[in-house]
């Protein structure tokens, strides 16, 4: 093969991948890097778009694809290992990068690939149910490796799925099984953990766990990240687990009735009370508690200590609505009056540990909040 036949046939398969890859995106030749220093691409309406200014996830892929088609040229009766090759790439895109790389391996050879991507394993899932024969899955767990081991491929089974699974999602393993997830406020939780992350989807998971078990709430910061979805759930999860669906909440707060229309025609669930402090500490949940330690009558003084402490909150320019605001003293009350122990060592993890699981069905607060949410 002539060095001219060489890059017409390499640059054609480049050209279809990266451009199946990134529609907007189409390499005009390999060009010479050595003396032009990088590529060149027409990218929208962009001629000679540079290589460098590509983004993490082109670059990536352009490599991979570069380095697997010239290299297949050579050899085509190989194997072909590629380690994570999901490295700055978005989920959709791993998957369907999979797919190219897959494509473009010569007959004689073969790919193997070492990932914890999600999206590259629902693709080679996809691979494997068009023809089982092409396609064969590794069980790495339950070896000694300090000794010789012998592997055959297996089944992918329910069981394999479930355990590989765990370990790309980490955190968010327990999100496989639930048919809705509902992004709402609060830190999100993180590798290092903290005492209050994911504070109000704690509260909520308490509260909903038994009529809903099929939704799982997650908190994805505060309500302008989960307003343009900065984790990225709404994007991802539906194309990663099928069936699944994914709502946003966000509070009150301070927004307009015309404010919340327009949030809600654009997919959005707004509560209708300023925020989940509002539902925790609603006077029938205080009365709640004060019944399940045997002082039912002792809730009317509680609750009057409530209007008090919101009271002075507003002193302090603070709505007349802000529950939040008045929380600390309301559960630092709340703890000494009932001489209460082992309830929550903070005001959130007490909301979370102590007044979340009085929210329950048959209960007009619980009523009202599960409207707010679900619907009617």
């Amino acid at each position: 093969m002539s060095l001219d036949e060489f890059r017409e046939g390499a640059i054609g398969d480049i050209k279809r991948a990266v451009n199946r890859l990134f529609p907007d995106l189409q390499m005009n030749t390999l060009g010479n890097p050595l003396s032009d220093g990088t590529f060149k691409f027409t990218k929208g309406a962009v001629k000679g778009f540079s290589y460098l200014n590509l983004s993490g996830g082109e670059k990536a892929a352009f490599d991979l694809l570069l380095d697997l088609v010239v290299k297949s040229r050579t050899f085509d009766d190989t194997v072909f290992a590629i380690d994570e090759p999901e490295t700055h790439m978005n989920t959709r895109l791993q998957g369907a990068l999979l797919g190219e790389l897959y494509d473009l391996i010569p007959d004689g050879s073969q790919l193997w690939v070492a990932t914890h991507s999600i999206g590259m394993m629902r693709k080679a899932l996809e691979l494997y149910r068009a023809d089982p024969n092409k396609v064969a899955f590794l069980d790495f767990e339950g070896h000694d490796y300090d000794a010789p081991v012998e592997m055959f491929p297996i089944q992918p089974s329910r069981d394999f799925w479930e355990r590989i699974l765990r370990v790309a999602l980490d955190d968010l393993a327990e999100l496989i099984a639930p048919k809705r997830i509902i992004l709402c406020e609060g830190n999100p939780a993180s590798p290092t953990g903290g005492k209050n992350e994911a504070h109000d989807a704690r509260c909520y998971n308490t509260i909903f766990a038994g009529e809903f078990p099929d939704t799982k709430f997650v908190s994805g910061g505060n309500s302008h990240d989960v307003t343009r979805d900065r984790l990225k759930f709404a994007a991802v999860f539906p194309e990663v687990i099928s069936g699944v669906e994914v709502y946003r909440l966000i509070d009150r707060d301070d927004h307009s009735s015309a404010d919340v229309a327009e949030m809600e025609a654009n997919g959005l669930t707004v509560l209708g009370r300023r925020h989940l402090e509002s539902y925790l500490y609603d006077d029938e949940v205080i009365s709640a508690l004060y019944e399940s330690h045997g002082r039912p009558a002792d809730a009317v003084n509680a609750i009057t200590q409530k209007a008090a402490f919101i009271a002075a909150s507003v002193q302090r320019k603070n709505p007349a609505d802000d529950v939040k605001k008045a929380a600390p003293q309301l559960y630092n009350f709340l703890k000494k009056d009932l001489a209460l122990t082992a309830c929550g060592n903070d005001a959130e993890s007490f909301a979370r540990q102590t007044m979340a699981p009085l929210i329950k069905p048959g209960t007009a607060v619980y009523a009202e909040l599960k409207t707010a949410i679900f619907g009617g």
